[in-house]
């Protein structure tokens, strides 16, 4: 295979050990109070989230997920929300979950854990095992698995989804991001700042109504965050330019679930 634009590489994990992914990230959300004259209030709250992915998938994931309180208002106003009984608490689930395959708010709605499918936003070992290693077959994949006609999917957002997990394996990453540069609207860009000030390399997709820019830990290949910013005016008043999600993410392995690791 020619060389390929990221290098990648992994540690090895052992049947017992876990991926330990720690997530730092600010994301948007909205609220409407009882009254619909009121302007649509929309804000940037903070996350921290820290998830156990066992090398045995069949084995128990844990997620732990928490709230800091931490708000940033882009539109609306943030007194007039609290007013209305705006309350963070109530768009995030937070707390410690654990459940077999990853499906860990499947006792929320009152159903157990089930086996994922298998695709680009839930893949198994078995899909991933199954995707070629060449990057033209790959993007071939990519278009044919996109849905067609809506307005927020695609083949980059496919392979983000997939990436975001942090489990897609080093051999496939590299032929993945040399697949993704070949989409019209992408390009590679070094020394890229995350949201806590790590120097990454991007990938950034920039058409459509915002501007994304998939992160990549220039040591490894693995993905580390993700970046989005709008690229025209939106009807909720947020203008161009305003960043509406922002994500630094590290890995390690570990060796047993809870167990943290030293960065």
């Amino acid at each position: 295979m020619p060389d390929l634009p990221v290098r990648t590489s992994d540690e090895p994990m052992e049947p017992e050990q876990y991926r330990y992914i720690a997530t730092h990230a600010w994301w948007m959300g909205t609220f409407m109070g009882p009254d619909p004259a009121e302007p649509v209030h929309v804000h940037l709250s903070e996350h921290l989230l820290q998830q156990w992915t066992p090398a045995v998938q069949d084995a128990d994931w844990l997620l732990d997920r928490e709230l800091t309180g931490r708000v940033t208002w882009l539109a609306g106003s943030g007194e007039a929300a609290d007013d209305a009984g705006f309350d963070l608490r109530d768009a995030w689930p937070t707390g410690r979950f654990r459940a077999k395959y990853g499906d860990f708010y499947a006792e929320l709605h009152d159903s157990a854990p089930h086996r994922p499918a298998g695709n680009w936003a839930t893949p198994t070992p078995e899909f991933l095992a199954l995707l070629p290693r060449e990057p033209g077959e790959l993007l071939a994949r990519l278009l044919a698995d996109a849905p067609q006609g809506r307005t927020y999917t695609g083949p980059f957002r496919s392979a983000v989804d997939a990436l975001r997990t942090c489990s897609v394996p080093a051999d496939l990453r590299a032929p993945l991001y040399a697949a993704l540069l070949e989409l019209p609207a992408v390009s590679l860009v070094d020394e890229v700042k995350d949201l806590d000030g790590n120097l990454c390399l991007a990938l950034v997709h920039d058409a459509g109504p915002t501007r994304t820019e998939l992160l990549v830990d220039p040591v490894d290949g693995q993905y580390a965050g993700e970046r989005d910013t709008l690229r025209r005016d939106s009807t909720c008043g947020l203008v161009e330019g305003t960043v509406i999600a922002e994500t630094s993410v590290r890995t390690a392995v570990v060796p047993a679930i809870g167990a943290l690791p030293v960065f």
